[in-house]
């Protein structure tokens, strides 16, 4: 499989996801969705938490309802509440929250020239760059502001190897959700998915950890 990723050299640009595979915010979109649907007199727990992983707000907001109808005013307030219960947790991300392996992976690509961006379905990936310190790494920032379709479609991949200015053939997608990863490689890219073979396995490398990023390139 890593003879298939880098054979000949011919990834030329690398897309990472943000939530997961560059840093873990997971538990602060538990705790937020939790203050909602607690506020709301929604059952919401570990589980249904995970089938939220990598799919946007309000697909994640309609899995928590399952199947209660609301006007639409409510729903965009409902979003609005839990984004902002996010971004109170938020604050408390810095340098110390990148996850391991990521650091040295971002410092070799560097080095080599390879370019990077982000391709990521939440609408507070500056926000979060921000507070991680590490902005300045990637040539490309998409995330869902920028696209319509969330994933499982690959625009935001698509969106990020076009601020990059290469084809999807010459880009590999770092992904931990099985949405990105089936997105992804819908449209071609390679990928590297982070996480168990019942979530990630249909990556074309699967790593159990971002620690284990590190020794592709070197």
């Amino acid at each position: 499989m890593i003879d298939y990723l880098f054979a000949n050299n011919e990834i030329k640009g690398w897309i990472f996801d943000l939530d997961g595979v560059i840093t873990d915010t997971a538990r602060y979109h538990y705790l937020a969705w939790k203050k909602l649907a607690d506020e709301e007199n929604l059952i919401f727990d570990e589980k249904i938490n995970e089938k939220l992983r990598g799919i946007s707000r309000r697909a994640s907001l309609e899995i928590i309802l399952r199947g209660k109808t609301f006007p639409e005013d409510k729903i965009e307030q409902m979003m609005a509440r839990k984004n902002s219960y996010y971004c109170e947790f938020l604050n408390e991300l810095s340098e110390e929250n990148i996850l391991p392996g990521i650091m040295p992976l971002l410092n070799n690509l560097k080095f080599l020239g390879i370019k990077m961006a982000i391709g990521s379905a939440s609408r507070n990936t500056e926000f979060i760059l921000e507070h991680l310190g590490i902005g300045h790494y990637f040539d490309g920032v998409a995330s869902g502001s920028f696209v319509v379709r969330a994933k499982p479609a690959p625009d935001v991949f698509i969106h990020a190897a076009g601020q990059l200015g290469l084809p999807v053939a010459d880009c590999v997608v770092v992904e931990d959700a099985e949405a990105g990863v089936n997105g992804a490689k819908g449209a071609g890219f390679r990928t590297i998915g982070i996480g168990p073979a019942d979530r990630v396995g249909q990556a074309d490398l699967r790593l159990d950890s971002t620690e284990n990023l590190k020794d592709l390139i070197s």
